[in-house]
């Protein structure tokens, strides 16, 4: 069963990488998550996995259903890294419940940070496709639980920024060309005005890797489920213009420049024996970039943003099946490229 992230295609004038739209709920009978005892916590995650027991019918798709406390560091790190749970959920020592599809477009985290999290996720602009698809699962969760609410503020949440609608918009892309202008943090502090953030999705210090970008909305309070969502649509799609004229521009008067950028990076990507995280995103985003324009073309159909996932540090030590010093990562790394980038 392939994952969302293996269908991703990107063209020139379409860098839409992914759309996510999450919900966070809580029930009017229980305190939030942080303050429940490991018994209590037991006892909710028990009772909210037998009132969904029949998930499987109303989604039509098989759902997994798993105890995070019972996985290994790695495996929740791998599924942190695949933004199935972020960190908070990943650290959580009490029970926590995760059901999930094969495909991990579907997951719906009991117990997290909020007693209910819930998460979709698609390749490409989906946006409204999504939030669609959540708000009937919402409608579905909340026949069997009553939400924790209120007239004034709205959904009751664990975090101050999700009071109200309690929804996250975001869309992914990838801004090879935009990002690497004077001007785009100028372009960042002005969109940021208008209620949406845009923030690089790897990297530290200030410093981006792999030119992806992740648009949202930092805040629910205030604005209605559609409005939040056409905000960030339309944040993104600006980028998109933007990013698409850049581009154009720069193909017509610099193509043998990108084109020797796009092949020096599949050069050293298929070549190297020893390549950091930084390294193999920042090649990688240069290899994606000479595919979507056109200027490279790879023999299998491998999706090269599928390989940003899989050089990250848990899916490589998910597979050594052992501890791997900085140094044997890096090596890992380089390997892996080599065995799943395809030829030209």
């Amino acid at each position: 069963m392939s994952k969302w992230f293996e269908d991703v295609k990107l063209k020139t004038d379409y860098n839409y990488v992914s759309s996510r739209v999450r919900l966070v709920r809580n029930l009017d009978s229980f305190v939030f998550p942080d303050r429940l005892s490991q018994a209590d916590s037991q006892v909710l995650l028990d009772g909210m996995l037998t009132q969904l027991s029949d998930i499987n019918e109303y989604y039509e798709k098989e759902l997994n259903v798993v105890h995070l406390n019972t996985m290994s560091d790695i495996e929740k790190q791998t599924l942190k890294e695949r933004r199935v749970i972020n960190s908070s959920i990943a650290a959580k020592k009490t029970a926590t419940g995760l059901i999930y599809s094969d495909e991990e477009e579907l997951s719906l985290v009991l117990n997290g940070e909020d007693h209910i999290r819930l998460q979709l996720l698609s390749s490409g602009m989906n946006i409204d496709k999504l939030w669609s698809t959540a708000d009937k699962f919402d409608d579905y969760i909340n026949e069997k639980f009553n939400y924790a609410y209120s007239e004034k503020l709205g959904y009751l949440t664990s975090y101050p920024t999700n009071v109200g609608t309690g929804i996250r918009a975001n869309i992914v892309m990838h801004l090879p060309m935009l990002s690497v202008g004077k001007n785009f943090t100028n372009l960042i502090n002005g969109i940021s005005r208008f209620g949406v953030s845009i923030k690089s999705v790897y990297g530290d210090n200030g410093e981006s890797f792999g030119a992806l970008y992740d648009i949202s909305n930092p805040k629910t309070l205030g604005h209605s489920e559609k409005e939040i969502i056409d905000q960030v649509r339309r944040v993104a799609v600006q980028l998109n213009v933007q990013e698409d004229y850049i581009r154009s521009m720069a193909l017509k008067d610099h193509n043998i420049s990108i084109r020797d950028e796009v092949y020096k990076s599949y050069g050293i990507l298929k070549y190297a024996r020893k390549l950091t995280l930084k390294e193999a995103l920042n090649y990688l985003s240069a290899v994606m970039r000479g595919i979507a324009d056109g200027l490279i073309k790879l023999e299998n159909d491998k999706n090269v943003y599928d390989l940003m996932f899989g050089v990250q540090a848990s899916n490589l030590l998910q597979e050594a099946k052992r501890p791997l010093s900085k140094e044997e990562l890096d090596i890992k790394r380089a390997d892996y490229i080599r065995e799943n980038l395809g030829n030209i």
